[in-house]
C-alpha cells in the first residue's frame, strides 16, 4: 500500500487527480484482465482525459449561459415529423457556422424550438465551438442599459464575440422603438461575421407588428434571412406529448401554417 500511495500522491502532484481517484480499481481490473503495463496505462491516462474533458464542457456550458441541457438524442421526431431530421443532422455538422449563416426556428409555444436550439448549442461547444444563449428580452434590456450608460459599443463587440450567439423567444412580447433599433444594430453588426439561432413563435408576416415598424422589420429580415436555415414546426405541444398519449390531454386538430410561414427551397437554401 506505500507504493500505492506513494503513487497517488505523484499523480496528484502531476496534477491527474481523477487517474489518482481511480489508480487502485483500474489497477486491480488490470490484474484480473492480465493486461500489459501500456494498456493499464493507457486506460488510467484515458479515464484522466475522459473527466477533463467533460470538465472543460460544463465550464464552457456555463460561460455560455445555456439555462438547462438539451441533446438531439433526446427530441422525439416521431413526435413532430414537420421537423426535418436530414436537414437538423446537416445543422449538427456545423457547416452553417463557417458560413456564417443563421437558423431560424418558427413554431407556437411548446413544440420544441428552444429544445432544438439548445441542442446544437451543445453540439457546437462540443466541437470547439463559442457560444452564447440569451433570451430576447435579457438581450435588449442589456442593449438598452449599455445605451444609457454609453458602452453600446463595448456591448456589441461582446456579442460579437461568439461565432454562435441563441437569442430565444423572439416574438413574446412587442418591442418599442428604441429596443427594435438596438435589435437591428446587433443583427447587422453580425451580419455575415457569426452565426444566429434564433426562436420566435410569430410568423415573419407579424415581425413588422411585434417591432413595431414594419420597415425596420424587413431590415432585420433581409438580414437574417440572406444566408439561412428555417425550420418552421407545425405539431402539437412538445410538453404535453406524454399526457397527449396517454390520452389524458385532448388533442387538438392542426392550425394551417400561415401563408408567410410556408417557406420556400429558396429561403431554405443558402444565398
Amino acid at each position: 500500500m506505500l507504493e500505492l500511495d506513494q503513487a497517488r500522491a505523484q499523480l496528484e502532484t502531476l496534477r491527474m487527480p481523477f487517474a489518482a481517484e481511480v489508480l487502485e480499481s483500474r489497477l486491480q481490473q488490470a490484474t484480473d484482465k492480465q493486461s500489459t503495463y501500456v494498456a493499464f496505462l493507457i486506460d488510467l491516462l484515458g479515464e484522466e482525459l475522459a473527466q477533463r474533458l467533460k470538465r472543460t464542457i460544463q465550464t464552457k456550458i456555463r460561460m455560455a449561459r445555456l439555462p438547462y441541457q438539451k441533446t438531439l438524442a433526446e427530441f422525439d421526431f416521431a413526435f413532430q415529423p414537420s421537423v426535418d431530421k436530414k436537414m437538423i443532422d446537416e445543422l449538427a455538422t456545423m457547416n452553417f457556422v463557417r458560413q456564417a449563416a443563421n437558423v431560424i426556428l418558427l413554431g407556437p409555444p411548446g413544440v420544441g424550438k428552444s429544445h432544438l436550439a439548445l441542442a446544437l448549442a451543445l453540439e457546437a461547444l462540443l466541437k470547439g465551438i463559442a457560444v452564447y444563449f440569451t433570451t430576447v428580452t435579457q438581450l435588449v434590456e442589456e442593449l438598452r442599459r449599455a445605451h444609457h450608460a454609453n458602452r453600446l459599443d463595448a456591448k456589441m463587440r461582446q456579442y460579437l464575440r461568439p461565432r454562435i450567439l441563441v437569442v430565444d423567444e423572439v416574438g413574446y412580447l412587442p418591442m418599442d422603438a428604441l429596443a427594435a433599433n438596438l435589435f437591428f444594430q446587433l443583427v447587422s453588426t453580425r451580419y455575415e461575421r457569426g452565426s444566429m439561432i434564433l426562436t420566435s413563435n410569430k410568423s415573419f408576416g407579424d415581425w413588422g407588428e411585434m417591432f413595431g415598424d414594419s420597415v425596420l422589420a424587413s431590415a432585420i429580415l433581409d438580414r437574417l434571412l440572406h444566408h439561412s436555415h428555417i425550420l418552421n414546426i407545425r405539431g402539437q405541444s412538445y410538453r404535453l406529448k406524454d399526457k397527449m398519449r396517454a390520452g389524458v390531454y385532448g388533442v387538438p386538430p392542426d392550425k394551417p401554417a400561415a401563408a408567410s410561414d410556408r417557406v420556400s427551397a429558396k429561403e431554405n437554401a443558402h444565398a
